[in-house]
């Protein structure tokens, strides 16, 4: 998900991820916009309820991230696509084929690559040890063990559900991830060595352009004719240098955005394919001997508002209305352009119908040209705003602070103009610390990027599991405060310049009025 937010960043695109769990507290629905909790996969309402949230909320992909449902959405991709969602996963006949180790092994036999023979009763199995028994079935390394010789096999045999015996195959294991357009065309290919591996999860990988992997896996997408993503395993046998071919997991696989990292950027090939483009095969564009790790992180998920010693507020449409700002900005344009009749109500008439303010203005008033339209953004961005503090607020932190609280200020935007509205509001005077994110480096630090909670963390001297963060925006504020521990309130301002009904994954939600935090903080 963090990838594909990069992505649509780099293409400029608007993106809405929305998270499907049967529970709220999976983690990753913290990286989501929205999340919604389902009925598990085996319950008849599963398909039912993804259909209705994809139908509803108009979803352009649904994209698989479990092995668990991959049959039943191959199953009903037809049926999604007929309500304008495209399931990102091949086709049922080839999903079956995946499923069961049995099938794949003769599957890499048939399109002529090696694959180790799988017997399904320890009594038959002749081909020597080590070998190796798994279920037909698993993934992520479940009961899957090397045996050493004919008595470990019969205990293994009576421990693995419904399971298949294979020799042991010494060498260098490699996943290879592939990425193909909707019509099974290949993208990217993208070898890499899986240096460490957990619990069948790599760890650390290296990317590697093997020639010969590659002409071989070029041959398997002939043939396979992928939707999206896949991911391959095999092993190059250390004696012959052969590539024995172990499985194909048709989605993207949780090392996948390691190859991304290095340049076969398949979260931006989707997108853009989402949006119409046509794409060609693109070889060798991830960086060879890039090495790539990843690990794991703690996030933190619900929780109470207690012990609490530092509340941090985002600015706009939290603690004052961006829209007076607007309307400020506007009035101050307006009076250099004193000649022109009703440009402050044509200003306004613009921006209350949404379109783009000064273009519109100027061009009805037939003096639109560069010029003009830099000097109506330089007024308004520079202008010292007539602005004021939501009703209350200045009471409410003067009261926190004097509860022996630290209050401090994270806000986005032009440094200029929010130190201004900053200035304007009087909040400098009796709040503890101020960050204004593009003043650490460029707009890149906005939220939800985390730099700027660490440092307003590291200044107040506070841990982050006592400290909360209090905006309005459900798209980008909480994300960063919630995987680094803290606790977030939402506030849902009607009047806000980006409204939003949407409720994240926050601790507490207030509406209305700002001013009702103090219930929350000081029952």
């Amino acid at each position: 998900m963090q990838a594909f937010r990069r992505a649509a960043e780099e293409i400029n695109i608007k993106l809405e991820i929305w998270g499907a769990d049967i529970t709220t507290t999976a983690p990753a629905l913290l990286f989501c916009d929205k999340s919604i909790q389902v009925p598990r996969i085996k319950d008849l309402e599963y398909i039912p309820a993804l259909l209705e949230v994809c139908k509803r909320e108009k979803i352009d992909a649904l994209i698989p991230t479990i092995d668990t449902d991959l049959m039943l959405l191959a199953e009903n991709r037809e049926t999604f696509l007929s309500i304008g969602t495209k399931v990102i996963i091949s086709a049922p006949e080839k999903i079956k084929i995946c499923r069961d180790k049995r099938l794949i092994a003769q599957y890499f036999h048939s399109i002529g690559l090696y694959s180790p023979k799988p017997v399904d009763d320890y009594l038959s199995y002749t081909d020597g040890f080590p070998a190796f028994i798994k279920p037909k079935d698993g993934s992520s390394s479940l009961f899957a063990y090397k045996v050493n010789d004919i008595s470990e096999l019969e205990s293994y045999a009576k421990q693995v559900p419904d399971y298949i015996i294979q020799p042991y195959i010494e060498g260098v294991e490699y996943t290879v991830d592939v990425f193909c357009d909707f019509e099974g065309n290949p993208i990217y290919i993208t070898p890499r060595e899986r240096v460490s591996v957990r619990s069948g999860e790599v760890l650390k990988t290296k990317i590697l352009y093997d020639k010969t992997i590659i002409e071989e896996v070029l041959q398997l997408v002939e043939n396979y004719r992928p939707c999206g993503a896949i991911t391959v395993q095999l092993i190059q046998q250390a004696e012959s240098g052969k590539n024995y071919y172990i499985e194909i997991n048709p989605r993207f696989g949780g090392g996948a955005p390691l190859s991304m990292r290095a340049g076969a950027n398949s979260a931006k090939a989707l997108l853009q394919l989402l949006c119409g483009e046509k794409l060609s095969y693109q070889p060798y564009v991830a960086n060879e001997e890039s090495v790539f790790s990843r690990f794991d992180q703690s996030i933190r998920i619900g929780g109470s508002i207690q012990n609490l010693k530092a509340i941090i507020f985002d600015l706009d449409d939290t603690l004052y209305s961006e829209k007076d700002y607007v309307y400020s900005g506007l009035k101050a344009v307006s009076e250099h352009f004193a000649d022109c009749m009703d440009f402050y109500e044509e200003s306004c008439r613009a921006f209350k119908n949404g379109l783009p303010i000064f273009d519109t203005v100027l061009s009805n008033l037939g003096i639109l040209n560069q010029d003009n339209k830099m000097k109506c953004l330089q007024i308004y961005r520079e202008h010292f705003p007539k602005i004021t503090l939501y009703n209350g607020v200045k009471e409410l932190i003067q009261e926190i602070r004097e509860r022996g609280m630290k209050v401090g200020i994270l806000t986005d935007g032009r440094p200029n103009g929010q130190r201004n509205k900053i200035s304007a509001l009087g909040l400098q005077e009796f709040v503890d610390e101020i960050i204004v994110t593009d003043e650490i480096g460029g707009e890149q630090f906005r939220k939800p990027n985390d730099i700027a909670f660490r440092i307003m963390q590291r200044k107040m001297g506070i841990p982050f599991e006592n400290m909360v963060y209090v905006g309005d925006n459900v798209n980008k504020d909480f994300i960063a405060p919630q995987q680094l521990g803290m606790r977030t309130i939402l506030f849902k301002n009607p009047n806000g310049l980006y409204p939003s009904n949407a409720c994240n994954n926050t601790d507490y939600i207030i509406e209305d009025e700002i001013i009702k935090l103090k219930e929350v903080i000081f029952k």
